[in-house]
């Protein structure tokens, strides 16, 4: 069983004049903070605006799973790279949550609107995956093989184990010699192994780096 709040819509900040919907705007991200899952309904015609970024990008900071609905798509022209298309925007716009799901319906005819719930379900159950200690740091072992660890200083990172401490979205903890050797393309790097090796999509997953001194 699902239960559907539907927010009203987000207009910028400049727009927002009226008392009310101010309020509005207040109730729907706290809905997106009680959310399982967010549907970020977009309109075809317009294509992504500004401000659905900034609402989806609320949404990957809450850590939330979500499926990017791309809603009257029974009026688009369409030919056999349309879909390509629209993608190759949002690959660009939502580069920050690659992890996206999106989905291609009509409100207005019903078509497609079943996959809505069947993606948001995917990301739900994506989003409180849990990948055991030892799976994850023969996977973590292995990128580590593939691509060193950076050096700054003449002292190079090392990782000593990971763990999984947390779901919704899935937290890892990797323990290493100096937080300060952790650049953010390695973290990104570790981060993209996981989700190739494991179905993330949909769902933002974070990555912790703490200090572990050898005895």
């Amino acid at each position: 069983k699902y239960t559907l709040i539907d927010t009203a819509g987000i207009r910028k900040k400049k727009a927002v004049e009226e008392d009310i919907e101010y309020y509005s705007v207040i109730r729907a991200l706290g809905a997106v903070r009680r959310a399982d899952v967010s549907l970020i309904v977009v309109d075809s015609e317009v294509g992504l605006t500004e401000q659905d970024v900034k609402i989806a990008g609320y949404v990957h900071e809450q850590g939330k799973p979500s499926v990017i609905v791309m809603n009257k798509w029974d009026v688009i022209e369409k030919d056999t790279n349309t879909i390509n298309e629209f993608k190759k925007k949002l690959d660009n716009d939502l580069a920050f949550m690659d992890y996206y799901k999106p989905v291609f319906i009509s409100a207005k005819t019903g078509q497609r609107v079943e996959k809505a719930l069947i993606a948001a379900k995917e990301s739900l159950e994506n989003s409180r995956k849990r990948i055991t200690t030892g799976t994850l740091n023969e996977v973590i072992g292995d990128a580590v093989r593939m691509n060193e660890p950076p050096s700054k200083k003449g002292r190079r990172l090392k990782l000593y184990y990971s763990t999984q401490d947390g779901v919704c979205p899935p937290s890892f903890v990797i323990f290493v010699n100096n937080e300060e050797l952790v650049h953010f393309s390695y973290k990104r790097y570790l981060e993209n192994v996981l989700r190739k090796t494991f179905d993330f999509s949909g769902t933002p997953i974070r990555l912790f780096f703490r200090e572990k001194h050898e005895d």
